[in-house]
Formats: C-alpha cells, structure tokens, sequence
C-alpha cells in the first residue's frame, strides 16, 4: 500500500511522513472526537487519527486505495468509497447529533466545491466544531485576503461570511510525493451563522458572484452583472446603493464582507 503510486486525474499528492506530524501536531486530536477525514490517499493522515480520536470516517475517491485502507482493518475507521461530494450530499439530510471535525488533503481541483458544501451542511445543520484542510497556497491566500488586495474575490467574501478562516501551516512542494507544481497551506475553518446575517443568503451569494465577473468596473457598472428580472434601470441601482450607504464609484473588490451584506439586503428589499 504505501508504494502506490498517485493518480493524476484525482489529483493525489501524497504527504511526506515529517510533515504528518506537523499535521496532526496542529490539528490536535482528541480521543472523544470524530474526523470526518477527505481523500485519506494511502493513510498517512487516517492512522494518527484514529490513534488519537474516537472514530474516522474517510471519503476516498480511489477504489484500490480505499480497498487497501479497508483491508488494514483499524477498528475506529470506516472507509467510504466514492466522490467526498457526492457521497455525503446523499448523506446530508439527516443532521448530525453531535459535532464532528473534518480533515484532508483535498485534490487542488475541488477544493472549492468542498468549503463551499461544508458550509452548505453546516447551515443544514450539520455540527462541524471545525475543518483542517490542506490547500494550493493560492487558495488559502484566496480564502484569507482582505478587501482591496489582489487575491480578494468571490472565495474570500462568501466563506468569510459564514467561516473563521486562518492559515495555520505553510509547506513546500518537497512536503509532497510526487512534488506538485505549487506551494501548500494548511487551512483552518471554524463555521458560524452568516456574519452579518442577511436577508437572503441566495441573493448575496447571487450578487457577490455577478459583480466580481467586472470586479475592475465601478459598483455601479458591476451591478449590470447581477440578475434581478428585467436589467434595472440606472436610478434603481442607485437607490440600491444609496439604502446601503455604498459609493458606486468603488470598485467590487474594495468592499468588506459587512457592506455586500448591506447591498444585498437592498437588493432582496421589495420595490
């Protein structure tokens, strides 16, 4: 098992066993604690889990290395076959009964999809005390940017509305077997109610995802992007902005998590 070679179309890179230990160093496991663990690959991570937690249930996607993880019988693990999205979108209706942690090396190509469902679960209702990803340093630069940088976008303002979000470990490509292309980052997410609340999460996820499609125009040409029935006409816009207090000489990328709430909440106000 631990000579298997890593797949490119799922996008495996293995961990380095010195860089484990920093892993779980920083996750800090502890023993009346379940991991929800994503892409286990060969078992680096699973093991010191389960040595450490109660229980670990870890998603892999490969079916040869998820049958070799089952064949090593360690009785806290239960290992699910199958697409992490997939899998538990099916799973997702019944919310869990007490909090779960969730770990994994997430293949650089899904990563996003998987904040954004983790997120989606928590605010079904599903009780996670916290998520410990490993990321491409470019995603987790993403997730933590403030307004105004380059790397702030769509990723930053929609999971910093609903998640704490700290870069807690930094690693080079050589932490990794095969060496990928790009740097890491070991990310923590602590979810939360949306923060500030909104009226509605779909037409502020809606809006912030239009306006950054023309993140360079000004907030009042951005607001062209966004859907709302027929185009809006210009004073409508404008009263959108005035009841949120925004300038619509600013540029998209220049506003907090707190000001889109407010826009948003001009844009589900009824007319």
């Amino acid at each position: 098992m631990r000579g298997a070679k890593a797949r490119k179309r799922f996008g495996q890179h293995f961990l380095e066993p010195a860089w484990v230990d920093k892993g779980v160093r920083a996750i800090a496991p502890q023993p009346d604690e379940t991991f929800l663990e994503i892409g286990p690959g060969r078992g680096a991570l699973t093991r010191p889990l389960a040595a450490r937690a109660k229980a670990v249930v870890a998603y892999e996607i490969d079916r040869d290395l998820a049958a070799e993880l089952r064949a090593e019988g360690l009785p806290n693990v239960t290992i699910v076959e199958g697409d992490f999205l997939e899998t538990l979108a099916r799973e997702s209706r019944i919310p869990t009964p007490e909090p779960r942690r969730v770990a994994g090396n997430l293949p650089y190509n899904v990563a996003s999809p998987i904040m954004f469902k983790l997120a989606e679960l928590f605010a079904a209702g599903h009780r996670f005390a916290d998520a410990t990803l490993m990321l491409q340093r470019e995603v987790a630069d993403r997730l933590v940017a403030k307004p105004g940088t380059r790397e702030y976008g769509v990723l930053s303002v929609l999971l910093q509305h609903v998640a704490d979000v700290r870069v807690i470990l930094k690693l080079p490509a050589g932490a990794f077997r095969p060496p990928p292309k790009v740097l890491s980052a070991l990310v923590r997410l602590r979810f939360h109610a949306p923060n500030p609340s909104v009226t509605s999460l779909d037409v502020f996820t809606d809006l912030v995802r239009s306006v950054f499609t023309r993140r360079r125009k000004t907030l009042s040409n951005a607001l062209l992007a966004v859907e709302k029935g027929e185009r809006e006409s210009l004073s409508e816009r404008v009263s959108s902005l005035e009841q949120a207090g925004l300038d619509g000489r600013r540029r998209p990328e220049t506003l907090t998590v707190a000001e889109f709430a407010r826009l948003a909440d001009a844009y589900a106000a009824p007319r």
